[in-house]
């Protein structure tokens, strides 16, 4: 890929990861005391880990620039979906978001999905914002906004390379059938989401 293009993407992701600076400047004051509760509310619900792992697994699959640029969409975009929840902006249907965002991505590397990067970060993109608006809905009230805005996006990128890191462990593990058993576990994280589904419901 030529370099401008590169370095006009590059720019893009860094300004996306550092809108936290401001979007979240308007709550809180301190030293960022609300980092370790942010750190702690994605891993905190099992569906914003399998969403987010799968994000990284999917990230794994498609190789190459999407397997940055995939994640580093999913944590910017997930900042604005805090700012919002944070300033009090309704978003409809989160929860059933949150858990469509579970059974569609698990699909999605069950199928084992090749699509263009682009296409790849909108559709992380869009459920981004539905996982970044209920962590911001639900900050304590004593916490800085900066600080839990950084934790959440901390833990969020965490799991992204929990599941980068699970695809390389198992496909070169399994060799052969890895990728399979990597398909397979979308399958059964897609099935989960179901499970989430029916008590977004």
């Amino acid at each position: 890929m030529p370099l401008r293009p590169l370095a006009r993407r590059l720019s893009l992701a860094a300004v996306a990861c550092l809108l936290p600076t401001v979007a979240f400047a308007h709550g809180g004051h301190g030293d960022g005391g609300g980092l370790a509760q942010g750190f702690a509310h994605p891993i905190a619900g099992l569906d914003h880990i399998l969403a987010m792992v799968t994000v990284g697994i999917f990230a794994w699959q498609m190789g190459g620039r999407a397997l940055w640029l995939v994640p580093a969409s999913f944590v910017g975009i997930m900042a604005v979906g805090g700012a919002l929840g944070v300033a009090g902006v309704e978003v409809p249907l989160v929860e059933l978001g949150i858990a469509l965002s579970v059974i569609v991505l698990g699909a999605v590397v069950a199928a084992g999905v090749e699509a263009p990067p682009a296409l790849a970060m909108g559709l992380v993109g869009f459920f981004a914002v539905f996982h970044g608006h209920a962590h911001g809905a639900e900050m304590p009230q004593d916490a800085s906004a900066f600080g839990y805005g950084a934790g959440f996006m901390a833990a969020t990128a965490l799991l992204h390379l929990g599941g980068i890191g699970l695809g390389f462990a198992v496909g070169k593990a399994g060799e052969k059938y890895g990728a399979l058993v990597v398909r397979a576990a979308g399958g059964l994280i897609a099935l989960g989401g179901l499970g989430l589904l029916g008590g977004a419901l």
